[in-house]
């Protein structure tokens, strides 16, 4: 198991609590809950049901006879037309030995959110009334994250109940590479920024192979493992209707159209609350995030940008070609429309990967504790464009800044000095957070794949400030 260790020992510790606990665990399809679930348990200490998309009362049955079959004793169906009275079988189930009851994709037992709010008010009922404590846990697992979660708050029937509640996110770059351990360290940054962390897809990487078979295999090929559940992965989302026109907001954010009335006009919708609940939709489910200036005034345009690399890969190489992928082999659009320009695609990647980088060493080298992460990108008092690769916040309250190169060859001091200068011309616009940064002794971050020169380490030396300058091989050292 990969970085879900946490998690399962959390679900170990209410099984050995020795009284029911309820769980809630939600996330994104394919980001491996149910694999969480089944390697937290053994068959024999766990019933796990996963409900299918089609009617309650199918799936009622349905969780009836493979209990039968889970348990070895007779359960007659009929016995049982309610959920209350499903509960209270399942509750009563094994007593007063130790037992799990993981039912997963729970939002299929009800046909609407005002029957599953009914399913879960006939849950409430029965957990209100259990008998005596005993080593009892059930989880209510499910992909549709803002129903599953919506169990959970205020004036639900659950409200309160939770022992536990956890919402799986993808892996990070680091386990990533546990999935994909390419023995090129190149690879391994380039597998996360085109596969991104979903372990469904990084499963399917074969890291014996160069990485632009897996590219070809996996992303281009029409019948790509990858590519087809990238290009599904809407559809089988709940409630989203019309995935359409959600399809065609990511497809305008990954052609550039970072603010709302961009995307609508890209999009073809219109700029209204329509367009804002999508939006907040897909920021919800993590395909899209929003992104904007370090400390920028509360009134300040958002932007907006594709969270998930396997869709932002998919947006800015796949679709555009999908055309060209009909007409020609994938190898040879990944040699003319892919494999050239992915230098330029890894350079905002391996920002993402920086900061995750620091984020997993702060504990274990001591380096101060950031409060929020962002960027700068803007213009300065002569309306030249500025473009500061990390601006971060303190928690001691001070700011560290830096760039972050996607390089082939180490980086000499001009990269130093550009970002000098560029925090210069930012203070000189009126960013006082530019001024703290050019402070004597501030924090300076810089990440370069290939390293950096002597020169390099001797022009920060000079300039008196406290820097922190990894590469490829620092990223991804144990």
């Amino acid at each position: 198991m990969i970085d879900r260790t946490s998690e399962r020992a959390a679900l170990r510790r209410l099984l050995g609590e020795g009284a029911p606990r309820l769980a809630l665990l939600t996330g994104r399809r394919r980001v491996g809950k149910t694999y969480l679930l089944t390697h937290a348990f053994s068959r024999e200490e766990a019933f796990l049901f996963t409900a299918s998309r089609t009617t309650g009362e199918i799936n009622r049955r349905q969780l009836l006879v493979d209990l039968a079959r889970w348990s070895g004793e007779e359960v007659v169906v009929e016995d049982y037309p309610t959920w209350r009275s499903v509960f209270r079988l399942l509750l009563d189930l094994r007593a007063p030995d130790p037992l799990v009851v993981v039912l997963d994709e729970f939002q299929y037992l009800a046909d609407s959110s005002s029957g599953l709010a009914t399913v879960a008010s006939e849950l409430n009922a029965v957990w209100e009334a259990r008998r005596a404590p005993r080593p009892f846990v059930l989880v209510l697992a499910g992909s549709a994250t803002g129903t599953m979660e919506g169990l959970a708050t205020g004036g639900a029937p659950l409200y309160g109940r939770f022992d536990w509640q956890c919402r799986l996110a993808p892996f990070g770059y680091w386990h990533a590479a546990e999935m994909a351990p390419f023995e090129d360290l190149r690879a391994r940054a380039m597998a996360y920024g085109i596969f991104g962390g979903t372990p469904r897809y990084l499963a399917l990487l074969d890291a014996s192979a160069p990485l632009a078979d897996n590219v070809v295999r996996l992303m281009l090929d029409p019948g790509g493992a990858v590519r087809l559940l990238v290009e599904s992965a809407l559809d089988q989302e709940e409630g989203l209707g019309d995935v359409f026109k959600y399809q065609a907001v990511l497809r305008a954010i990954a052609g550039g159209c970072t603010q709302r009335n961009e995307i609508a006009q890209r999009a073809g919708l219109a700029s209204d609350q329509g367009l804002r609940d999508r939006l907040r939709r897909l920021i919800d489910l993590g395909y899209v995030e929003e992104r904007g200036n370090v400390e920028a005034p509360s009134n300040a345009a958002v932007r907006y940008g594709i969270a998930d690399p396997a869709f932002r890969f998919h947006q800015r190489f796949v679709e555009p070609a999908a055309s060209l992928l009909a007409r020609s082999t994938p190898e040879q659009v990944y040699a003319a429309a892919v494999a050239p320009h992915l230098d330029a695609y890894m350079g905002r990647e391996f920002e993402r990967i920086a900061v995750e980088a620091y984020d997993r060493r702060t504990a274990t080298e001591g380096l101060p504790l950031v409060r929020a992460w962002g960027r700068f990108e803007g213009r300065d008092r002569e309306r030249r464009s500025l473009e500061i690769d990390l601006v971060a916040r303190l928690v001691s309250g001070a700011v560290m800044t830096g760039a972050v190169k996607w390089e082939r060859e180490p980086i000499g001091a001009r990269v130093h000095y550009d970002h000098l200068a560029m925090l210069r011309r930012a203070a000189d616009a009126g960013q006082r957070w530019a001024h703290e940064a050019l402070a004597p002794g501030a924090q300076l971050l810089y990440v370069s794949a290939a390293g950096a020169t002597d020169r390099f380490h001797e022009a920060v030396a000079e300039s008196g400030h406290a820097a922190l300058v990894w590469s490829l091989a620092d990223l991804y050292a144990p």
